[in-house]
């Protein structure tokens, strides 16, 4: 697991973002209706609707669990190029994905496995990958703060 210590900014977070679309083949996006509304960001979801893949209403996904009978949206999304460009231009950073602002915890899937946890309002971040290939091509995101559990 490789933990990212600092929030991945401006190309930091470009560099993060095509490295992720180029391995996952979907991401997802968190809606919570206790956190406010969504009238900032429902023009990105409609903007993404070509890429959408599912809604699920749950209370758990890639890194969090809802307590107390609350439920959130999960927007499943395939990582395409279309997406692509959307999600690197909503956002300047990995943890400005958080309401009211921005839908929820960007993370991304590889064959419906996690890569990319981002538990955005923790601060909290890290991929999951024991490829030494794909170790060496984080490694080379100049800026990136990452440690390197084994």
């Amino acid at each position: 697991m490789i933990i990212i210590e600092q929030d991945p900014r401006g190309s930091v977070y470009e560099q993060l973002i095509d490295l992720a679309f180029e391995i996952c083949d979907e991401f997802h996006l968190v809606v919570r209706k206790d956190l406010g509304s969504t009238r900032k960001f429902a023009p990105l979801l409609k903007e993404l609707e070509n890429s959408l893949k599912v809604v699920k209403k749950t209370n758990e996904w890639t890194g969090t669990m809802l307590g107390g009978g609350q439920k959130a949206k999960v927007y499943y999304y395939r990582a395409d190029s279309h997406a692509k460009k959307i999600v690197k231009r909503a956002a300047s950073s990995l943890y400005s994905w958080l309401q009211p602002d921005l839908p929820e915890d960007l993370s991304f899937l590889k064959k419906g496995e996690p890569w990319l946890v981002n538990i955005a309002h923790e601060e909290e971040s890290y991929i999951m990958t024991e490829s030494n290939y794909w170790i060496g091509k984080i490694m080379q995101i100049e800026g990136l703060d990452i440690t390197i559990e084994s």
